[in-house]
């Protein structure tokens, strides 16, 4: 598929596909003419770059660790990369938890005042 096709199959720009080129992340094939051509297996593998980097993994450590999502292998080194990882998305996990349930306080709180009618400030 050619690069627009892959960008509308996967809600990613252009210019983010292309980044992510630069970058090595993906690689796709060549015609004649020069024009990129991504296989089906691209949907898949631009998908995982998405969620990696919402989960905050730089360009540099999803490069690393693609070849242990591509095949399987991993050194000892990179297990151990991986769990550090891991563990960070943990640490993020439990702060995002923690500032929902702060929010859910100060909505129970506001809403209380607002059915005993006082108002709630703003600042």
């Amino acid at each position: 598929m050619r690069i627009g096709e892959l960008a509308a199959r996967t809600g990613v720009s252009v210019r983010a596909l292309r980044y992510y080129e630069e970058q090595e992340l993906l690689v796709p094939e060549r015609s004649p003419s020069g024009q990129r051509r991504y296989g089906e297996g691209a949907v898949g593998r631009v998908e995982l770059i998405q969620e990696l980097y919402a989960a905050g993994l730089s360009s540099r450590t999803i490069l690393t660790l693609m070849p242990c999502v591509a095949d399987g292998a991993a050194t000892p080194r990179l297990i151990e990369r991986l769990a550090l990882e891991r563990d960070r998305v943990d640490r993020r996990i439990a702060d995002l938890t923690g500032t929902r349930d702060r929010l859910d306080a100060v909505i129970a709180n506001a809403a209380a005042k607002e059915r005993t009618g006082e108002r709630c400030r703003v600042r």
